[in-house]
């Protein structure tokens, strides 16, 4: 937070920071009022991933938080949250997968085609969202229809390094296709001045709305 100064007001945690900092980190952003994406892309067995669900969503101090989209795994999600008011958000397909990931995990099929099937089982599930990539959130809008969250992942600004994600586009794309929430991790992060990386991806993205 020091780095990044008051404008960066969502904060993603994932494995490697909550590995660090658990549910005690999460609670310290929330503490100075910033939003929480707990991204641990849960997966277990229902009950498991039920309870916890629960016992994340008891904190108060998530915004958002992810789940393997698995129909069994949203549903169960969906059930343990009970009346929180913490968004669930079903993952499609890993933006660092492409079709050859995909056979190498049993999945004879093109990317674009699971993650339609996984919008569709989230829609039915009864959770809020998905994370999905910029190449495949304007198919996903059409399908999720307005009032679902679409979390894009693997934005990177035009010339920035795609590190190892497979699926990028740029902050402009992904919000032209439709997404709702970017995920923006190392171009900031690695930066050598993370404020000033921040601020300058902030200011394109403002006058990327203004000029729609």
């Amino acid at each position: 937070m020091e780095l990044l100064g008051p404008g960066a007001d969502f904060y993603k945690v994932g494995f490697e920071l909550y590995a660090a900092g658990g549910m005690e980190l999460v609670a310290r952003l929330a503490s100075f009022r910033k939003r929480v994406f707990l991204d641990l892309k849960l997966y277990d067995i229902g009950e498991t991933v039920k309870r916890a669900t629960r016992k994340i969503c008891e904190s108060n101090a998530v915004t958002f938080l992810t789940v393997h989209g698995s129909r069994s795994i949203m549903q169960a999600a969906a059930e343990g949250r009970g009346d929180s008011r913490v968004k669930l958000l079903g993952v499609t397909v890993l933006t660092s997968f492409d079709e050859e990931d995909l056979r190498d995990l049993g999945y004879p099929v093109p990317v674009p085609e699971l993650v339609e099937l996984r919008v569709k089982k989230a829609a039915e599930s009864g959770i809020d969202g998905v994370v999905c990539s910029a190449r495949e959130v304007k198919r996903v809008r059409e399908i999720a229809g307005a009032e679902m969250i679409l979390v894009t992942p693997g934005v990177r600004s035009a010339g920035a390094a795609s590190g190892d994600q497979k699926r990028v586009a740029t902050p402009a794309e992904a919000i032209q296709n439709g997404s709702n929430y970017l995920v923006i991790g190392r171009e900031v992060t690695r930066a050598r001045d993370p404020r000033a990386a921040f601020e300058e991806i902030a200011t394109s993205i403002r006058q990327e709305s203004l000029a729609r």
